[in-house]
């Protein structure tokens, strides 16, 4: 995110806030996960691949007995989704689209050979969906956004670590996407995050915390 919270401006162009270096570390975690999941808005906006790069990691993950590539994942409420963005269209394993329910049966037809479409619920339940993708053998699932996810992720107590690369510049849009949605993070000063690493790359400053539940 840019230093005043922001990871993306209001231009139609892509705001790319990270570096070469950041990006192959990013690739690195990606390489240590079992699924990688993103927003509905950020497939739209974005059109991500999600693919890990490295033809050297893929293989050392092929060597462990692990699919080259990872398990995606996406979470829609009202099923906007083009069967066509390269989240279905890239990559040989699978793609689940946890669905709000009134979407999920229309979605499940459109998307019929690309994705599996699962009924969420009304919203979707982030719970019930951890629970489904551990039945189908993801124990580490990577988070990459956008600011939708991050929240909820966040305020809802289903974030273990959170790595957070601040980039050397600010946004200054109000209108513009921010890390987490303002308003809504809860301050919770009695159950901190414990910073884990601080890491200079380049410019950029990793910052990685790992986040103590009330419940544990």
């Amino acid at each position: 995110m840019s230093v005043d919270g922001y990871i993306d401006d209001t231009t139609p162009e892509r705001l790319r806030l990270s570096s070469p270096a950041d990006f192959d570390r990013v690739d690195g975690v990606r390489a240590t996960c079992d699924a990688i999941l993103v927003g509905a808005n950020t497939i739209r906006r974005d059109d991500p691949k999600l693919l890990i790069r490295s033809p050297a990691r893929q293989e050392r993950r092929a060597a462990r007995g692990l699919p080259r590539q990872l398990v995606k994942v996406t979470v829609t409420a009202g099923g906007d989704l083009d069967p066509g963005a390269r989240f279905f269209t890239t990559g040989e394993t699978p793609k689940l689209v946890y669905a709000g329910s009134r979407a999920a049966a229309g979605l499940a037809e459109r998307l019929a050979g690309a994705a599996e479409v699962i009924d969420g619920g009304d919203p979707v339940d982030l719970r019930g969906m951890l629970a489904d993708l551990a039945r189908r053998g993801v124990r580490r699932l990577m988070v990459e956004g956008g600011g939708g996810m991050h929240t909820r992720f966040l305020t809802e107590g289903l974030a273990d670590e959170l790595q957070l690369v601040v980039a050397p510049f600010f946004v200054g849009d109000p209108s513009a996407p921010r890390f987490v949605h303002p308003g809504v993070f809860p301050q919770d000063p009695a159950h901190p995050m414990r910073l884990a690493e601080v890491t200079r790359i380049g410019d950029l400053a990793l910052m990685r915390y790992l986040i103590k539940h009330p419940r544990t």
